[in-house]
Order: C-alpha cells, then sequence, then structure tokens
C-alpha cells in the first residue's frame, strides 16, 4: 500500500519560515520523481517544485530563491524548506510521487492528502 504522509504545515507570519515533510511509504522512493503542488479553492493545483531523477530541481517562478526542496533517501523523505512566505503562498500542499516510463509518460502517480499552510498576520 503507497502511502504519502506531509507534516509541517500550519500558521505563519507574513516573511516567516516553514519545513514540509512527506513520508513515502510502499514505493521505491529512489525511482520517483518527487514533487511538491499547491491550490487553492477554486484554482487548479500547481506545481510548486520538484526533483527530476534525484538530481534536476524544478522551481515556480513564485517561489525561486524563496523555496528549497530536498529529498533523503535513506529517510524515504522529501522536504520542502519554505521561508520568505507570503499571504500569497497560502494553500493546502501536496506531495507527488510519480514513476515515469522511458518516453516520460506517468506510469505511476501518487498523492499524498495534503497540508494546509496558511501565511497571515
Amino acid at each position: 500500500q503507497v502511502q504519502l504522509v506531509e507534516s509541517g504545515g500550519g500558521l505563519v507570519q507574513p516573511g516567516g519560515s516553514l519545513r514540509l515533510s512527506c513520508a513515502a511509504s510502499g514505493i521505491t522512493f529512489s525511482l520517483y520523481d518527487m514533487g511538491w503542488y499547491r491550490q487553492v479553492p477554486g484554482n487548479q493545483r500547481e506545481l510548486v517544485a520538484n526533483i527530476i531523477s534525484g538530481t534536476t530541481l524544478n522551481y515556480a517562478d513564485s517561489v525561486k530563491g524563496r523555496f528549497t526542496i530536498s529529498r533523503d533517501v535513506a529517510k524515504n523523505t522529501v522536504y520542502l524548506q519554505m521561508s520568505g512566505l507570503k499571504p500569497e503562498d497560502t494553500a493546502v500542499y501536496y506531495c507527488n510521487a510519480v514513476r515515469r516510463r522511458v518516453d516520460g509518460t506517468r506510469l505511476y502517480d501518487w498523492w499524498g492528502q495534503g497540508t494546509q499552510v496558511t501565511v497571515s498576520s
């Protein structure tokens, strides 16, 4: 059974920091591309950051220079360090694990349950 369990969300003031964690089980972690997405009610889920093939890091333009994605293969965990938080970062953040075919299409696609991040004074 595949599980992605997020933690670390909460309420933080503008300019503050949070670190999200996503612990994966039931998958061969090293074979998966790991990512963080976020969603605001009424909007589409958007990519925040991901790690492709364990080495390539991608970030949404809106978070570049403020957020850092990393992973610990030994712990089957991916992190999102968020600093300089802004009210517009408020959203539910979701962890995503994707295993791709050789042609790049998604073979397996797993999601966590989401964790709320609220940035407000």
